[in-house]
């Protein structure tokens, strides 16, 4: 069983400790600009890493799940490659967003586009699964035929 998601379990874990570290930005940004929770406004600098945390913590979840469901009904290497790409990517988001604004779009397309590999992924997966278990079809079998 665990050699069917060992590669999910680690990007998870990779996963995260990028949130972590991005947690952990923003305390250090908090404390260079002198912004004392519960306060999320300041310079425009310390307003971008705080932005860029809030929006890597929201799609979080989204991509864990897709992250998963892609790599249980599809394939798991295939998820976790995509899983490193949006890790990645969201890192570069982070990175360009705390630099300008404008630095956060070319990753944040990426990083969607990722997101939206994985969908079809998981949909594809999933679908495979409930034609094979309820309807005994297998799709590959009567595409290749």
């Amino acid at each position: 069983m665990l050699e069917h998601i060992h590669l999910l379990a680690a990007v998870t874990v990779l996963g995260v400790l990028e949130q972590a570290y991005f947690f952990l930005q923003v305390i250090h940004a908090r404390r260079t600009f002198g912004i004392s929770p519960p306060s999320i406004s300041g310079p425009p600098e310390f307003e971008r890493i705080f932005r860029a945390q809030v929006n890597s913590s929201e799609y979080f979840p989204i991509f864990l799940a897709l992250l998963w469901q892609a790599g249980l009904f599809f394939h798991q290497g295939l998820a976790a490659a995509l899983g490193l790409l949006y890790l990645y990517a969201r890192y570069c988001y982070f990175m360009g967003y705390r630099t300008s604004s404008l630095d956060r779009l070319a990753p944040i397309y990426f990083s969607t586009g990722v997101l939206w590999v994985l969908v079809a992924a998981a949909a594809l997966g999933l679908l495979h699964f409930f034609l094979s278990h309820y309807l005994g079809l297998n799709a590959l079998q009567l595409l290749t035929a």
